[in-house]
């Protein structure tokens, strides 16, 4: 009998354990049994899914794509059996969501008491960090991601543009002057970021045409909502996202620099597995979110 999906649910294991051994333990299997499950599952395929060695297990790029596929399959599998067993009106199970802090702080989390009224019984799994994640590997089924899409195969919905500023706390300008133009930036406290995409250059307008501006300061933070608290403490000069700095803008808790130079524009995306079937729990999270965070977000 063909007993594909729980191989790959087997094989989504050990990927995710990272070893033999832990996955056999979890299953109550030994590990023997589990390599060669594995080993049959090569063998059907006529593909290498893993690289072995004494240290790790590595997937190979047949590898990273068989488990991607299986993810999406008994994700969809796992949708089926919930609508049949509970009727297809009503969503249930668990949605992993990924976003940035100050994106999922002041965007997401406002929004989510509506959505449980309407959907009593899904689970938000919701985690906070700038870093990309690996939508596969970390097992998220959407993640809100502010910048260009690089090439995959996740599928998206737009959610707007947001604009970058830079603000500072009254008292550190009162303290340290406003800056006049960019070239005065060098004698500010520019906090900036280090997660591994960050760069100490901000891009900027002058003289028409736009400039790789280097910034130093004395604070590099791995997510937005740090660097904001610390600028409103008037620690130095941050550039933010508008969603994220409006409310204080328009309370007076930080005011707006060389509003004339920052040019720089992102998109705004909820990104998902692509697939012909999108999940239940999956789907009517993004039907309520998505338009809703379309009004949230501010257009150029």
């Amino acid at each position: 009998m063909d007993n594909r999906a729980g191989e790959m649910q087997i094989f989504v294991r050990v990927v995710e354990t990272g070893s033999f051994s832990e996955a056999a333990r979890q299953l109550l299997a030994s590990p023997s049994t589990i390599s060669k499950l594995v080993q049959r599952i090569e063998q059907r395929l006529g593909v290498r899914l893993f690289e072995r060695s004494t240290r790790r297990l590595a997937l190979t790029d047949e590898g990273r794509l068989y488990y991607e596929r299986s993810q999406v399959l008994l994700a969809e599998l796992d949708d089926i059996e919930q609508a049949l067993a509970k009727g297809a009106r009503h969503a249930r199970g668990t949605v992993r969501v990924n976003a940035s802090v100050g994106f999922g702080t002041w965007g997401i989390e406002p929004l989510l008491p509506a959505f449980w009224e309407s959907h009593p019984d899904i689970l938000v799994d919701l985690s906070l960090s700038d870093d990309l994640v690996d939508l596969y590997l970390e097992r998220t089924d959407i993640a809100f991601r502010i910048g260009a899409l690089g090439d995959s195969t996740l599928r998206a919905r737009r959610i707007g543009v947001a604009r970058r500023r830079m603000v500072a706390a009254p008292a550190y300008l009162d303290r340290h002057g406003v800056p006049a133009g960019i070239e005065d930036l060098d004698r500010h406290n520019c906090l900036g970021f280090n997660f591994r995409r960050a760069s100490p250059v901000w891009p900027l307008r002058q003289g028409g045409r736009i400039v790789d501006r280097m910034v130093r300061g004395n604070l590099l933070a791995n997510n937005g909502e740090t660097v904001r608290r610390l600028a409103i403490a008037g620690v130095g000069i941050a550039r933010l996202a508008d969603f994220h700095i409006d409310r204080d803008i328009a309370a007076g808790r930080l005011v707006e620099v060389l509003a004339e130079s920052g040019h720089d524009c992102e998109e705004v995306h909820a990104l998902y597995p692509g697939g012909r079937h999108l999940p239940q729990r999956v789907r009517v999270f993004l039907d309520f979110m998505v338009p809703r965070l379309q009004a949230f977000i501010k257009r150029p």
